[in-house]
């Protein structure tokens, strides 16, 4: 009996394993057929995750652009603003030179006339010490 156990046990073992080898095979390709499945939904993943990454490059570099021209305009319109207020400073300059001259010349002609003035009193007093 002891060995009639074994052998009972691995016949049915071998029974079962010939009743199953169609369901195996089916299971086998099911798997494969699961397995193909799965490495194209990866493959749909990937190409999706690079579409999405490369559109993402493409607006960054496009918002990149934009800013660049934007920058460009801010610095032409400094540069213009900057040139407005340096002829503005000049002309101010000028006027106030001009002004200034003015000044002068307004002071320098009373003083003339002042000294003139001192002349005729002096010789005003020369003529009369001179009666």
């Amino acid at each position: 009996m002891k060995i009639i156990a074994p052998l009972l046990v691995g016949g049915l073992v071998l029974a079962l394993a010939g009743c199953n080898k169609p369901d195996m095979e089916q299971a086998r390709d099911d798997a494969a057929a699961a397995a193909d499945h799965a490495a194209e939904a990866a493959r749909e993943t990937g190409d999706a995750a690079a579409a999405a990454t490369r559109d993402a490059a493409n607006r960054a570099a496009d918002a990149t652009q934009e800013a660049l021209d934007k920058s460009e305009q801010a610095m032409d319109k400094a540069a213009d603003a900057t040139a407005n207020a340096m002829g503005d400073a000049k002309a101010a300059a000028n006027d106030a030179a001009a002004d200034a001259s003015a000044a002068a010349a307004d002071a320098a002609q009373k003083a003339a006339d002042h000294a003139h003035d001192a002349a005729e009193d002096a010789r005003a007093r020369a003529d009369e010490a001179k009666r």
